[in-house]
């Protein structure tokens, strides 16, 4: 039910936020991204509780620019699984999060190219927002997610 949850909190999140249409895949990148950023950053199972709310300024220093999002969620499901290996069982709410990592990691969105955006913020000329990359969905989801955590 963790997971189911996690899902849930980053649904209502990005619907909030109302930043992209829900029907898209860049929604379910960010409703992805910051379910999985929700789920694994609870290592006390507070998740289901009332200090939903308390644990925003963790996802969003989580999801922060220039925050390895990638690497850390790559760690967490390392030590996660170790801890599976440990007790015997499976965890099914950790197989549904393996999977939404699975499709944020080898799905690609074609989206505005951010990194060359920020130099060019930098240097004070405009960002091309016609000049479009493929990116997988999680470098989507990661700002994404963080806006609407803001948003919220």
């Amino acid at each position: 039910m963790a997971w189911l949850y996690a899902e849930y909190i980053a649904d209502e999140v990005l619907r909030t936020g109302d930043l992209v249409p829900s029907s898209t895949l860049e929604f379910r990148a960010g409703r992805q991204t910051l379910a999985l950023t929700a789920y694994l950053s609870d290592l006390k199972n507070e998740l289901s509780g009332i200090r939903v709310v308390s644990q925003f300024d963790e996802w969003l220093s989580l999801t922060a620019y220039g925050h390895p999002w990638q690497e850390w969620v790559r760690e967490r499901f390392a030590s996660l699984t170790e801890d599976e290996r440990e007790r015997g069982s499976v965890n099914p709410d950790l197989r549904l999060a393996r999977a939404a990592w699975q499709w944020l990691e080898h799905t690609e969105l074609l989206a505005t190219d951010l990194d060359t955006g920020l130099h060019w913020h930098r240097s004070g000329l405009s960002v091309d927002e016609s000049e479009q990359v493929w990116i997988p969905a999680w470098q989507l989801g990661v700002p994404l997610g963080h806006l609407a955590i803001h948003l919220f």
